[in-house]
């Protein structure tokens, strides 16, 4: 636990030290950070708790003394399998009703910390939103005393309806504030300065469409007097998959389902209706009739089909000019509509499998206490090795192997390459071959690897070989 909880302090280093926050507020964080870590620390535990305890059995030949009592390995595993599936659903619990509470706890504090502390919110390389000003910023890098000093910045800033119309770019800039003060201050230099001009007709929307600009040095001022009495412990009613149980996680997933099934079919009978597919057309009056069944006639007589082409020497030159400039312009507007539904689905339905993970996870992580101890504690008898030397290494490497399956299978999850079910317990089941192919091998007491019985087998491959060559 010690290791995990040291990790996280030098991931989080750079967001807090120099920034002024009391050292209660990094305790409470780093205390709330720490149900996290422990779908890490406890498979972990078991497994190498379950080698040292089982290898250090074996290396005293405790085992030799149990099996001369008549005591088996299952016999002996029996109590430790109660307790581990125990300890299993205990780890459940704890994913499915604390996990959920520390996930909140975290968010709420980093956001209020946010507001106290503009720079420590601020991201290098990604967008963040700067709590009370309306804009949200990107910067390459940070550096200076509380990271004052920023390269690189460009600044989204939103208009009265929450919408992006001033884009600001500058080589640098520097964040200056003061306790004594409620401005923050934004001095950038050597940008530039756009501005999409908001009209009320189009007429002047094209006399004056945007305003730009170019600037040695721009100062911004924002009064952050509402952020002085900012309560670091307020609640707010925001959930991600990661802060809800499994009965909110099942009542969520078939929202979205259904959400984004309804959705789909929404924006697909729009683009029918806007393509005029499958509408059923009016019969012609006769004169166009027969005007039709002259053409017809004529295409008929030279052999021809009716194509496209046919179909608009139907129709005089300008009025065919007039049909494939509007059809032309409704293929781009469809084409631009799909594009960008396109993007919100994918948000949508990448949300729709966060929680399918999510779910999936709590679960899978209560087995996995029982699954590696299955792997552990057969693999501790048969190498016969107790202490912090080669079980150690053994253990670290099982446990890479399970981890960085977990972390892959996810991320494939999270983007649709692979169902989230799949991604959620491959790792598990990976496992679990394993640990039945340890068992066995450990009960019958034999090694890990018999390269004995392989030579033998390759014997008997050549001696075939060879029988069927002299026949």
């Amino acid at each position: 636990m010690f290791i995990f909880v040291f990790q996280t302090i030098w991931l989080f280093i750079d967001d807090f030290a120099g920034k002024g926050l009391d050292i209660f507020i990094i305790g409470k964080f780093l205390f709330y950070l720490m149900p996290n870590l422990m779908e890490r620390v406890i498979p972990l535990t078991v497994l190498l708790s379950s080698i040292l305890t089982f290898g250090s059995f074996a290396e005293n030949y405790e085992f030799a003394a149990m099996k001369a009592s008549g005591i088996s390995l299952q016999r002996a595993m029996l109590p430790l399998i109660v307790f581990v599936t125990f300890l299993g659903g205990v780890t459940f619990y704890f994913a499915n009703n604390i996990i959920p509470i520390s996930e909140q706890k975290i968010y709420n504090l980093r956001r209020n910390i946010a507001k106290v502390k503009p720079a420590a919110i601020i991201s290098e390389g990604v967008f963040s939103d700067l709590e009370g000003t309306e804009m949200n910023m990107k910067v390459d890098r940070k550096y200076g005393e509380n990271d004052r000093f920023l390269e690189n910045v460009i600044i989204h800033e939103k208009s009265k309806t929450k919408v992006n119309t001033t884009v600001i770019k500058a080589k640098s800039g520097e964040l200056i504030s003061s306790e004594d003060s409620d401005i923050l201050q934004l001095v950038l230099k050597e940008g530039h300065y756009y501005w999409d001009v908001s009209t009320k007709n189009n007429k002047e929307k094209k006399k004056n469409p945007f305003t730009k600009a170019n600037f040695k040095t721009y100062t911004i001022n924002k009064d952050l007097s509402d952020l002085n009495d900012v309560d670091l412990d307020e609640e707010r009613d925001v959930s991600t998959d990661k802060m809800k149980n499994i009965s909110r996680l099942t009542k969520d997933i078939d929202s979205l389902k259904e959400d984004n099934v309804k959705l789909v079919t929404a924006f697909s009978k729009n683009i029918v209706g806007r393509m005029g597919a499958f509408v059923p057309l009016k019969k012609p009056d006769s004169l166009a009739q027969i005007t039709i069944d002259k053409k017809k006639k004529e295409m008929d007589s030279l052999g021809t089909k009716m194509g496209t082409d046919s179909i608009l020497a139907l129709y005089p030159s300008w009025h065919q000019t007039q049909i494939l400039s509007s059809a032309k312009s409704a293929t781009s507007n469809i084409i631009t509509s799909i594009q960008g539904k396109k993007n919100e689905l994918q948000i949508k339905y990448k949300i729709y499998r966060l929680h399918i993970l999510s779910l999936h996870k709590k679960y899978a992580l209560a087995l996995s206490c029982i699954i590696l101890f299955f792997v552990g504690a057969p693999l501790g008898a048969i190498i016969r090795k107790g202490g912090l030397g080669l079980p150690m290494v053994i253990a670290i490497i099982l446990f890479l192997t399970y981890y960085f399956i977990g972390v892959f299978a996810g991320n494939y999850a999270k983007e649709g390459n692979i169902n989230p079910i799949i991604g959620a317990w491959l790792s598990t089941f990976i496992m679990l071959p394993l640990g039945v192919f340890l068992t066995r091998r450990a009960t019958a007491d034999k090694g890990l690897m018999s390269f004995g019985s392989i030579l033998d087998y390759f014997k008997s491959v050549f001696k075939k070989k060879e029988k069927i060559a002299v026949t």
